[in-house]
């Protein structure tokens, strides 16, 4: 078929034949269009790959039929052919972006192969949340080597209401893109997770006071032997009917894994996770083969230790779930309950390892030693209970006040007496006028 200018017209006029065969553009050379056996049409780009004669023929698909009109594929194949021009071969380029992974491709690699084999099973089964319900999502068939810093800032932005899930998806794609250079799928050292800024995040520490323990330690008792009574209303046409009294008992071994929460500073696994094996009665510790910072010492209070003496072995986990060949997988009910009846809302199970640490802190022991003891594997984790070690500060402030006092040439310091303030010595005075 002789050379025709390619127009939407003539397209449509185009037929199937028992061969594959093509129309060439009259107005631009090395465009045209493929009809294939099965109808199907598609814009095509051949040129060749180099100089002379001997420069091996490259054929260029553009776009099928339908999905660009005639003249914007006119364009795109002028672009293809400048590239000619300027000795880079589009075919070729094309086949080494077909080649390249995907970012969901990517993050899935780097799952199976990093994470899975490097991290811990909780970390890992959050990574795969994230993968699954916001980068695949998001980036999911975008080439890795095409996603770039100001789509990534895009999706970080729009998470504002949830900002510890956005920092903590940001932290993933960079390491995502930090392994996808070490095995080659991305040029080493691009990644356009790195410079964009984290959301602040507010601060979750908290720590129960004295008052606040004392109504934890009344709520585990009764819970545990009277239990937590609740009401049962008889239902909606029950004005005059007495409401019904329920209680709540919270087993042994969870009251028990509640109280070694707050009396050893562990972490939730660590307890739900012990085995009998691991206690060492005699030297008053447990030694925990595996935990989030690896193999792991603890030392045993006295009161820990009654605990742990209190319970009884009815299998290998000091804390057995239903079977009892298992762990208990959570302390979600019972701790609803007891921190329900003792006032805690908003308390989390978390909160009682930093009610370990504040009381250490508190008390002068330093934070090397509350580090050690919670099994921390930076310093720089420990620091955030720094703003507790006050008794550095009350040393200095007392000598402090001592020399400025003797200088004023008063004794306020040496015999003044130390009476506590009372809530009632702060009311107001009635104005006389």
């Amino acid at each position: 078929m002789r050379n025709q200018t390619i127009t939407k017209s003539l397209v449509d006029g185009l037929e199937a034949r028992a061969t594959e065969y093509s129309v060439w553009d009259a107005k631009l050379p090395g465009f045209g269009v493929r009809v294939r056996p099965t109808g199907s049409m598609s814009f095509i780009v051949v040129y060749r790959a180099g100089s002379g004669r001997s420069a091996p023929f490259r054929r260029y698909t553009i776009a099928s039929v339908g999905k660009l009109a005639p003249e914007a594929a006119r364009i795109r194949a002028k672009q293809i052919l400048g590239k000619v021009v300027n000795g880079i071969d589009p075919a070729n380029e094309k086949a080494r972006e077909r080649g390249t992974a995907t970012v969901g491709e990517l993050a899935d690699l780097f799952v199976r192969h990093h994470a899975d084999k490097k991290l811990k099973p909780s970390t890992c089964s959050y990574y795969r949340l994230l993968v699954e319900t916001i980068i695949k999502p998001a980036f999911g068939s975008t080439k890795s080597d095409k996603l770039s810093r100001a789509a990534v800032s895009r999706l970080h932005s729009g998470m504002s209401k949830h900002r510890v899930n956005a920092n903590r998806t940001l932290t993933l794609l960079s390491g995502i893109y930090a392994y996808g250079g070490q095995i080659g799928e991305v040029p080493e050292g691009y990644n356009p997770a790195r410079g964009i800024e984290k959301f602040k995040e507010a601060s979750r520490e908290r720590f129960l006071n004295g008052d606040e323990l004392g109504r934890l330690g009344a709520a585990l008792q009764e819970a545990e032997t009277v239990g937590i009574p609740w009401d049962v209303d008889n239902g909606p046409n029950s004005k005059h009917v007495p409401k019904l009294k329920r209680v709540t008992i919270v087993s042994k071994s969870a009251a028990a894994a509640l109280r070694l929460l707050v009396l050893t500073g562990c972490r939730l696994r660590e307890i739900l996770h012990l085995k009998w094996e691991y206690v060492d009665f005699e030297r008053g510790v447990l030694f925990l083969p595996d935990s989030k910072t690896g193999k792991k010492t603890v030392v045993l209070n006295a009161p820990a230790l009654a605990v742990l003496a209190g319970l009884e072995r009815i299998g290998p986990y000091v804390i057995p779930g239903d079977n009892i060949e298992k762990p208990r997988s959570d302390l979600k009910r019972p701790w609803a309950a007891v921190s329900t009846r003792a006032g805690l809302q908003g308390v989390r199970l978390h909160d009682l390892r930093h009610t370990y640490a504040s009381f250490g802190v508190g008390g002068g022991l330093g934070l090397p030693i509350i580090g050690k003891l919670l099994g921390h594997a930076q310093a720089s984790t420990t620091a955030r209970y720094a703003h507790l070690d006050n008794d550095p500060l009350r040393r200095a402030t007392e000598k402090i006040g001592a020399e400025l006092s003797a200088a004023m040439g008063e004794n306020i310091y040496d015999t003044a007496e130390v009476v506590p303030m009372r809530s009632s010595d702060f009311v107001p005075r009635q104005s006389s006028g």
